[in-house]
C-alpha cells in the first residue's frame, strides 16, 4: 500500500513512515510554474514517484537522516539539499529563516548544464523530514507566509493550508517547531523595519 497525494488514510506514524508520503502544497510557483510538495524520507528516496511527479530537487530538514545520491530513470540526478533541524527544542530562529531562504533559492534556481555537473533539469521540489509532519510542515508554512502574503496573510493561514494539504491535525507540527517559526517571523519582521 502506498500513501500518495490525496490518499490519506488514518494510521499510526510508524505505519505511515514505512510508506511514501507525497502531497502538493503550492502549484504554479513563479515563472517556471513549479510545484512545491511536502512528504517524507521514503518518498524522497522513491525515484519512480519523484519522476512521476516531476520532482528533481529535494530539501531534507531532518538533522538525523542522511539521504544517498539518487538518479531518476531518465538520467536526471536529483539535487539534494540538507538543512538539519532538530524535531523539537534546540533550534534557533536563524536556522528556520535560513531554511526558508534556501527553499526560495531551490524554487527559483536555474539549471544550466555544465560538463562537470551531474545531469539535471529544472523541476518540482519536495520538502521532507522523516515523516513530513513537523519540521517540513513548519518551514513550508513559514515560507508560504513570507513569500505569498497575499494568499497567506498570517502564519496561521499558511499553517492551516499546510495541515490541510498534509492531512495533519492540531497536534502537528510539534509545539516547539511552531514556537521556532513564530520567533523566526518576529526576528524577520524586526530586521526589515
Amino acid at each position: 500500500m502506498n500513501l500518495r497525494q490525496s490518499e490519506h488514510l488514518p494510521m499510526s506514524e510508524e505505519e505511515e513512515d514505512r510508506l511514501p508520503v507525497l502531497m502538493p502544497v503550492l502549484t504554479d510557483i513563479e515563472e517556471a510554474g513549479k510545484t512545491l510538495f511536502i512528504g517524507n524520507a521514503v518518498a524522497a528516496n522513491d525515484a519512480e514517484l519523484l519522476l512521476g511527479n516531476g520532482i528533481t530537487s529535494t530539501m531534507n530538514l531532518a538533522v538525523n537522516i542522511e539521504l544517498p545520491p539518487l538518479a531518476l530513470s531518465d538520467g536526471t540526478v536529483v539535487r539534494r539539499t540538507h538543512i538539519g533541524l532538530i524535531d523539537g527544542p534546540g533550534n534557533v530562529p536563524q536556522h528556520a529563516l535560513g531554511a526558508v531562504l534556501v527553499l526560495q533559492g531551490i524554487l527559483n534556481q536555474q539549471s544550466p548544464g555544465k560538463a562537470h555537473y551531474p545531469p539535471h533539469r529544472a523541476g518540482d521540489v519536495l520538502v521532507h523530514c522523516r515523516g513530513g509532519r513537523s519540521r517540513s510542515a513548519s518551514v513550508i508554512a513559514l515560507y508560504l507566509h513570507l513569500d505569498w502574503p497575499q494568499r497567506f496573510p498570517t502564519f496561521n493561514d499558511a499553517l492551516s493550508h499546510v495541515r490541510s494539504c498534509r492531512g495533519l491535525d492540531e497536534t502537528q507540527p510539534q509545539a516547539a517547531m511552531l514556537d521556532l517559526c513564530r520567533k523566526a517571523l518576529a526576528m524577520y519582521k524586526n530586521e526589515i523595519k
